[in-house]
């Protein structure tokens, strides 16, 4: 144990931390371990074991840091997974973001014939995913709502619906044989939301019972923010006046799962006299579900610029379009740099990017932004405008929701490391006892007893790397060698020899790939030819393989020593 601020939380490091012994394994007990989302945003995934079974509660991914250089997403190690998927009674999601779901399309080959337990539109957008798969059939879909009572095992699960940036989610309330548990999923407290469910704190309160739960988990996303977060009706208010005063196109930038916020677009176009295009294959398919599934009041139909772009005045026209973390390939990264063959930006246009910049993102953002001023348009952002309102919980919600639970123990979940040990302070400051603040690392699964707790050894859970359709196939070894030809390029040589007598027959030729400029270094490679040309004569025919480590080290040799650099040397020798 170890002290930080004014508290003292329970800390699971290298190695087990107990209270009152992890020796009566025969009690009934109730073990959370989880896979990600402590102490990175993402990856959102525990299992939940009892002596009944083990629940899987989220699964989701992460979008690489600058660090992981070529990859796709990043997802749970599920190795952990594998040793209990006899015993795995279903997976329960919180929500539809992808940060909680986006990691099951891995899963479920793995899993086939699971259950996964949701909401309709979380289960609608899960479905989408497998669909593109073609591993629909591979898994169950059982819908669940605020009045459903499910029993996995000897755990019962309750439903309690939150407010959040995305509709139908829901908070946890679960009953297991060591007491009540609360897991808060991702919410904030907007007591008057204009669409969809608020979180209702005496749904928490009734749950807890006099005595409190025994345990919360709860999101710590917004934990540095004082007071509490900009409410939707704010939001519309201040878009309600970009729509006033805007004298030509209006482009507007959300996530596509931001159904609430599509509805305020179209809301807000239908009274300012604009007609909506939507540009974006995941935004239109998430408008169509809603609309299917009557969550949202959406037209029948609306104008999607793949198909059909209206002919109509700028001041009559409000694009919604992906892209508002400057994707790439997005629709607004496309409208920007020429590549939208329906779209693009121009002059006069007010481009409202209603999201938060995710860290990762901020320089390509920044950079999106830049451009578009360039262009002639004017850009309104979260930073200087009220025009996004975060789907999480502020300090004083977070406050509510501990006073609302009343929990002997805390786990704060959902959020990069500094963020969980802040929620722990504030925790403190709300009435938990210091020595029940519990800040776990992924891998390190918590037991619960009757009447203690126990901190147990940690199972492996690194990072699986998606690259293309390469999973775990790229390793932290395989990102150093990208790092370093990113960094310092490529030297190939390719020569051909006689197996017989070594003698060299054709070569050796020298090209630089990001290295130098060939033509204004022509002497420096001719020198290095020299030196290939030794190593040749200091090895025996036949000796292939030291011909080409002695070949690497010495112009890696060469090169460090007159240019100051360390490139990739790529040495390919035949024999004939």
């Amino acid at each position: 144990m170890w002290s930080w601020g004014n508290f003292t939380p329970i800390f699971c490091g290298i190695e087990c931390l107990c209270r009152a012994g992890c020796n009566r394994m025969s009690e009934p007990y109730l073990k959370i371990t989880p896979l990600g989302g402590l102490g990175e945003i993402g990856l959102n995934c525990q299992l939940w074991e009892t002596a009944g079974g083990v629940v899987m509660v989220d699964c989701g991914l992460m979008f690489p840091e600058d660090a992981h250089l070529g990859v796709d997403v990043v997802i749970p190690h599920f190795d952990a997974v594998s040793g209990v998927k006899d015993r795995l009674l279903g997976v329960v999601l919180t929500h539809g973001h992808e940060d909680h779901i986006g990691a099951l399309p891995w899963l479920v080959p793995e899993l086939r014939g699971i259950r996964i337990y949701g909401s309709r539109f979380t289960l609608a957008l899960v479905e989408n995913k497998l669909r593109e798969r073609d591993i629909l059939d591979w898994a169950e879909f059982c819908p669940v709502d605020g009045n459903t009572v499910l029993p996995l095992g000897d755990l019962t699960f309750r439903f309690f619906p939150v407010c959040h940036s995305i509709p139908e989610g829901f908070a946890l309330g679960v009953e297991s044989p060591v007491g009540r548990v609360v897991h808060s999923g991702d919410f904030k407290i907007d007591p008057h939301p204009l669409y969809g469910s608020g979180t209702d704190l005496e749904l928490f309160r009734s749950f807890a019972g006099p005595g409190g739960v025994r345990l919360l988990l709860s999101d710590s996303t917004n934990v540095a923010r004082d007071g509490r977060s900009l409410t939707e009706r704010e939001v519309k208010a201040s878009l309600d006046r970009i729509f006033a005063t805007a004298r030509g196109r209006i482009v507007i930038t959300l996530f596509s799962s931001h159904i609430p916020r599509i509805q305020e677009v179209f809301d807000l176009a239908r009274d300012h006299g604009r007609t909506v295009v939507v540009s974006g294959k995941s935004l239109a398919s998430n408008i169509e579900t809603a609309r299917e599934l009557g969550i949202a009041k959406l037209p029948p139909a609306f104008f999607n610029a793949h198909s059909c772009v209206p002919d109509l005045p700028d001041e009559r026209v409000v694009l919604v379009v992906t892209g508002a973390q400057g994707e790439p390939l997005s629709a607004l990264s496309r409208m920007v740099l020429g590549g939208h063959r329906q779209l693009e930006i121009r002059q006069g246009d007010t481009v409202v990017m209603s999201s938060r910049m995710i860290p990762g993102n901020v320089k390509a953002v920044s950079r999106l932004i830049n451009e578009m001023y360039r262009l002639g348009a004017e850009v309104l952002y979260e930073s200087v405008h009220a025009i996004h309102a975060s789907g999480h919980a502020q300090r004083e919600e977070l406050r509510d929701m501990l006073l609302a639970t009343r929990p002997e123990l805390f786990v704060p979940i959902h959020g990069e490391y500094r963020h969980l040990v802040k929620h722990g302070r504030l925790a403190v400051e709300s009435g938990v006892q210091k020595g029940n603040v519990i800040l776990l690392e992924n891998g390190y699964p918590l037991r619960l007893l009757p009447d203690s707790f126990c901190l147990e050894a940690r199972v492996p859970v690194e990072y699986t790397l998606v690259d293309g359709k390469g999973v775990g196939d790229v390793g932290y070894s395989v990102l150093r060698e990208r790092r370093i030809l990113g960094d310092e390029g490529m030297v190939i040589v390719v020569l051909v020899v006689d197996a017989d007598t070594g003698s060299v027959l054709h070569g050796p030729e020298m090209f630089s790939k990001g290295f130098v400029f060939e033509q204004k270094y022509s002497h420096l490679l001719e020198d290095a030819k020299c030196l290939v040309l030794d190593e040749i004569e200091a090895a025996k025919p036949g000796q292939l393989t030291r011909m080409r480590e002695g070949i690497r080290s010495s112009l890696r040799n060469f090169f460090r020593r007159v240019l100051g650099r360390d490139p990739v040397v790529v040495p390919i020798i035949s024999e004939v």
